[in-house]
């Protein structure tokens, strides 16, 4: 057996596993490379292999640095079962669409005002898919329950965990093998970071042979939810009150925004701040959240809790969700009192573009970093202190205040990854470290081997493919009807 490592290796962006066995090829997940000039030649050339003999493709999350790619793998020839968790398909029903209409919209600006690589050479850019196109990849979604074994291919079994990073995220749970012996390998996603709001916490899984685990954060900690709060809270005082200006915060439709709803209206219903107009521009938005409260189950007990309150009190605080061009323009009038919430999350398209060009050069507002900030992205260039950046071809300055604040992230931590870990019953007979900047990779390889004590932990290069000797299991540890 092989594992090809095609995006997610030194990096945070393209997540794309290739697994390959006698008779048997799959991925798991296709997503898109993110941040930089360099972005969109990186996803045309992504998919350069065989992709009509793929057998089936298993998908983590619906985050788009994890699915973003899955209308092109179909548009270039891929014709078979996609599976995730039920709530993932519903999510990328919403935002698959939104990506395509974003790459043909980018597409046009660039061919009509002559920019961008395809421009200098003479050449139009195409978007790297259409609308059109990612309706048709939405036909070969399967959904799968949370815990319920199924097999995508009669030498495989899988089992989708929660991973409690956003709704319908999963851990990876397959058997590659027959009746006799099998391997098993577990793939993390992206876990999330434990007694956080909206999702439940990571399931543990105790056996592998091998494990492939994300590394986004496993070279730091987050603060502690009551100092993220607090942190929060003054900002959102010192920016809206004492100085009368906008808070902006760039946040993922899927996930994030339902956070930073959960958080201000936890605020508003405490007493900790004033109920403060809060503006949603972002329709793919208002739909993740409307398919978030389809799946109110998968959610814990405390956010279960604020949306009853929250239906009984609906203007504490006043949130209104914007769908047209005209109502995002007409935000760039408000000049005070506004809670601003738009994606993308790394600020390199959508919406949010728009409110930094109009809120970055007023020393009166801010803007909250709440997510990790791809190498190459608008958002990481405010994190690493521009004072000043391009947006829509126009130098704007940054006179705005730039607030990190890594406590809300939905990535686990080093010492949540690290605990997650240490829940194996025994190490894994590899372990394969991805989902992170280089040095985060690292950083977590060597902690996983010095406080954990695993052997054979490697932080791959993008392109390797690693050997796994098959079967590594015995009939009597093959687990396909239990719990793992």
């Amino acid at each position: 057996m092989r594992v090809g490592f095609l995006g997610a290796a030194g990096e945070v962006t393209g997540s794309c596993f290739l697994v390959e066995a006698p008779g048997l090829r799959f991925l798991v997940d296709c997503g898109l490379f993110q941040g930089g000039r360099e972005a969109y030649l990186r996803n045309l050339r992504a998919l350069a292999f065989e992709l009509k003999t793929l057998d089936f493709v298993l998908l983590t999350h619906a985050h788009l640095d994890h699915s973003g790619l899955l209308p092109r793998l179909a548009a270039l020839g891929y014709r078979g079962p996609i599976y995730a968790t039920a709530a993932s398909v519903d999510l990328l029903a919403v935002m698959l669409l939104d990506a395509a209409h974003i790459q043909e919209k980018e597409a046009e600006w660039e061919n009509r005002h002559r920019r961008g690589v395809f421009a200098r050479r003479g050449h139009e850019r195409a978007p790297l898919y259409t609308v059109t196109q990612a309706e048709s990849s939405l036909k070969q979604l399967r959904a799968q329950d949370y815990d319920s074994a199924f097999s995508p291919h009669p030498a495989v079994h899988c089992t989708f965990r929660d991973a409690g990073h956003i709704l319908g995220s999963a851990i990876i749970e397959l058997w590659v093998g027959d009746e006799r012996a099998a391997t098993k390998l577990v793939f993390s996603g992206d876990l999330g970071q434990p007694a956080r709001p909206v999702v439940r916490d990571p399931t543990p899984i105790r056996h592998a042979d091998v494990l492939v685990v994300e590394s986004t954060y496993g070279d730091r900690l987050h603060r502690g939810m009551q100092e993220t709060e607090d942190e929060l809270v003054s900002v959102l005082g010192d920016t809206l009150e004492r100085r009368r200006g906008n808070v902006v915060i760039p946040a993922f439709s899927v996930g994030r925004t339902q956070e930073m709803l959960f958080m201000l209206t936890d605020l508003v219903r405490r007493g900790r701040i004033r109920a403060p107009a809060i503006y949603v521009d972002s329709p793919m938005s208002l739909a993740a959240t409307e398919v978030t409260l389809r799946h109110v189950e998968l959610l814990d007990a405390p956010t279960r809790s604020l949306i009853a309150w929250q239906r009984a009190h609906p203007e504490q605080p006043p949130i209104r969700f914007v769908q047209s061009i005209e109502e995002s323009v007409a935000l760039n009038e408000v000049r005070a009192g506004a809670v601003i919430i738009s994606a993308s999350g790394m600020c390199d398209a959508g919406r949010i573009k728009h409110h930094l060009r109009h809120n970055l050069p007023r020393p009166e507002c801010s803007v909250v970093i709440a997510g990790f900030q791809a190498a190459g992205t608008l958002g990481r260039r405010l994190v690493d202190g521009a004072r000043s950046v391009k947006l829509f071809s126009e130098a704007v300055p940054v006179r705005a205040r730039i607030h990190t604040i890594g406590g809300l992230s939905a990535h686990a931590d080093r010492a949540a990854l690290l605990a997650w870990l240490g829940g194996f019953v025994e190490p894994p007979a590899r372990t394969f470290v991805v989902h992170g900047e280089r040095e985060s990779a690292r950083s977590l390889a060597r902690a996983i081997t010095e406080r954990l004590g695993w052997n054979d932990v490697v932080v791959p290069e993008r392109g390797m493919t690693a050997t796994i000797p098959a079967p590594l299991r015995p009939k009597e540890m093959h687990p396909l009807e239990v719990r793992s």
